[in-house]
């Protein structure tokens, strides 16, 4: 089986289409790929909240590559097998301002350096949260020309920050151009689903892939496979957001998360939000009853109850 490693000097910041290829691989391929944290370098372990405030966002969420996929065609699918995510002993959380699901709220800039060992990552001194790297954004090329941006996510995939996407997880993409352009970036070494601060503990890692192809196979929209681990399992507090707008329902769970995790540890609200984003879940809980919906927050009581 043969071996390729990408540099995360082999980066790109828009999707197109037209890009040259940073490597050539045949099918059943075992990729080694170098991805830089979604600054793009711009922070570091020695970084302050003010940092934040300068990012030049025209340089934020790099992904390397993109990889030719000898034989891949428009309507095959691209199967991705997820093989290994290795993260720094660092990475960083922080409030952007304008960004995140309660930006209003939190106008200020604010930076978290978390210290990452194999098991937890220390977000703030006595609160470790569990380590579940995984890939934010991967994806193949749009079907369109020209420059698209990083930033959303669509049907080739991208940054769609699907915290299962851990060593084991396997990946179904929709291939839209000759060669398919797959490419990754955007690693984490934990997320809550919803990432509602717009950051999780973003870190460079090293991720090794295997890529192969199904013709017969046609898929429109990613699907996964995930393993076992990928799921979050212990005692957890859950809070609710309930009305008929899935979005403010979803911003009120958070709201009452926030309030919940300042009440039992004294935590500013801020540093609270950033807990929320790197290790809580949304999940719509029901949508059937009408007129209202219910979205709630899941958050391990582990983590608040470790010793913080």
């Amino acid at each position: 089986m043969l071996s390729f490693h990408l540099s995360k000097s082999q980066s790109h910041l828009v999707w197109n289409n037209h890009l040259e290829p940073a490597v050539h691989v045949p099918n059943h391929a075992t990729i080694e790929v170098e991805v830089t944290n979604a600054s793009g370098g711009q922070l570091n372990e020695t970084s302050q909240s003010e940092d934040v405030r300068h990012l030049d966002f025209s340089r934020v969420n790099p992904v390397t590559g993109p990889i030719y996929v000898d034989n891949a065609e428009p309507g095959d699918t691209l199967v991705v097998d997820i093989l290994a995510v290795d993260v720094n002993d660092w990475g960083w959380t922080a409030n952007i301002p304008g960004f995140g699901l309660l930006h209003e709220m939190f106008p200020h800039p604010h930076l978290r350096i978390s210290h990452i060992t194999h098991n937890y990552a220390e977000l703030l001194p006595g609160l470790r949260i569990p380590v579940k790297p995984f890939v934010g954004t991967i994806g193949v090329a749009l079907p369109q020309d020209g420059d698209h941006s990083l930033v959303p996510p669509r049907a080739q995939g991208g940054n769609m920050d699907i915290r299962h996407l851990v060593a084991g997880s396997r990946l179904y993409l929709p291939v839209a151009v000759k060669g398919a352009l797959l490419s990754l970036g955007d690693t984490h070494a934990a997320q809550g689903d919803g990432e509602v601060a717009g950051t999780a503990i973003e870190t460079d890692a090293l991720v090794t892939i295997r890529v192969h192809l199904e013709k017969n196979l046609s898929v429109t929209l990613p699907q996964l496979e995930t393993p076992a681990h990928a799921q979050r399992r212990g005692r957890a507090w859950v809070t609710t957001g309930i009305g008929p707008d899935l979005f403010e329902a979803a911003r009120q769970a958070t709201r009452h998360m926030i309030s919940l995790i300042c009440n039992r540890t004294g935590l500013s609200a801020v540093d609270a939000y950033l807990i929320a984003s790197v290790a809580a879940d949304l999940k719509i809980s029901e949508i059937v009853d009408v007129p209202n919906w219910v979205v709630t927050m899941h958050l391990e009581k582990e983590i608040l109850d470790g010793g913080l």
